[in-house]
């Protein structure tokens, strides 16, 4: 199987060679400093006093966050997490306790802790019984949202991001807000939609996989709510059930993303993101020019072209 290598870019490339030269290719790109101007990267950054801007411009709003069933690994599957409505201003109050209790695990070298944390008030409910923050997650919190008509709770927050211009030419869907307390995982995925992730503060280590890598990753039933979401445990893999998935790592690359990097994850790829503590970043997610141009009336007969192409391959790899 090809191993599509994926490259890191120390400038930021024009829209025009990114829609014609990097999109197409539908292989993953670093964008090293790619946001590094964004006001975001100061002003949010927990080492500086960015969990007291963040609740001074979000203040109460509600938002949604994700409760993890498996401490600080965040699988898509809805058996393993919950979903519950908490103010913005308790989330922040949970990760400044946090920090007061732990020392950063990871602390990007570019940040000095020179801001003094605030007296800790109690913990408002439904988070007054988490300890340490490790079970709770704003994941895909609203930015912005074509789809929705009411306004995002954090849309305040868009005066501190800048969408870089190599985008300004694709339609943006959605962007969203990431933040999580303690270090944490993301269960192994796809989007169907092209992203591009961009690290505020803290650090991420991304592992991916091309989508030719998906029979040794076992994606969930196409029926289920997490279609997108791999079964495999890869942590502690179960090769008697997914026996193909010892092959798995075989296919992967893995990138660390700091503070005002970015990095282009196109549709179909899989990927599982480890987040150190207190780690912060937005993500902007846009329908493939594929995608966009498939109408709905040929889809049975992609479909059978798709088939007739894997059955071929199949045919030859037999034989070799």
């Amino acid at each position: 199987m090809e191993k599509w290598a994926i490259t890191r870019l120390h400038r930021i490339p024009l829209a025009n060679e990114f829609s014609s030269q990097i999109e197409p290719c539908n292989v993953p790109v670093v964008f090293d400093g790619c946001v590094c101007d964004w006001p975001a990267v100061n002003k949010w950054n927990p080492n500086n006093g960015g969990l007291d801007h963040l609740e001074v411009r979000v203040g109460s709003s509600m938002v949604e966050a994700m409760v993890s069933r498996s401490g600080s690994v965040f699988y898509g599957d809805i058996r393993s997490h919950d979903r519950i409505r908490v103010s913005f201003s308790s989330f922040i109050h949970l990760c400044k306790k946090s920090r007061q209790i732990h020392n950063d695990a990871f602390v990007d070298k570019s940040s000095q802790d020179t801001c003094h944390t605030p007296k800790i008030d109690s913990i408002e409910d439904p988070l007054s019984n988490l300890e340490d923050g490790s079970q709770i997650y704003l994941a895909q919190v609203p930015l912005i949202n074509k789809d929705e008509k009411r306004e995002s709770p954090l849309g305040v927050l868009l005066e501190d991001i800048i969408t870089p211009r190599f985008l300004e030419t694709n339609a943006i869907s959605s962007s969203n807000l990431w933040m999580n307390i303690t270090q944490s995982r993301s269960s192994t995925h796809y989007d169907p939609h092209h992203n591009l992730l961009c690290v505020v503060a803290g650090c991420k280590q991304v592992a991916l996989w091309p989508p030719s890598a998906t029979e040794f990753l076992y994606p969930m039933s196409v029926c289920g709510e997490a279609s997108n979401h791999s079964a495999v445990d890869l942590v502690q893999p179960n090769f008697k059930v997914h026996p193909r998935a010892k092959h798995a790592w075989d296919h992967c690359q893995k990138v660390l993303l700091h503070a005002g990097d970015a990095l282009f994850i196109p549709e179909g790829w899989f990927h599982q993101v480890d987040s150190n503590a207190l780690t912060v970043a937005v993500n902007f997610w846009w329908p493939s020019k594929i995608m966009l141009a498939m109408e709905s009336h040929m889809d049975a007969y992609y479909l059978r072209r798709i088939a007739s192409r894997l059955v071929d391959y199949e045919k030859g790899r037999k034989k070799c």
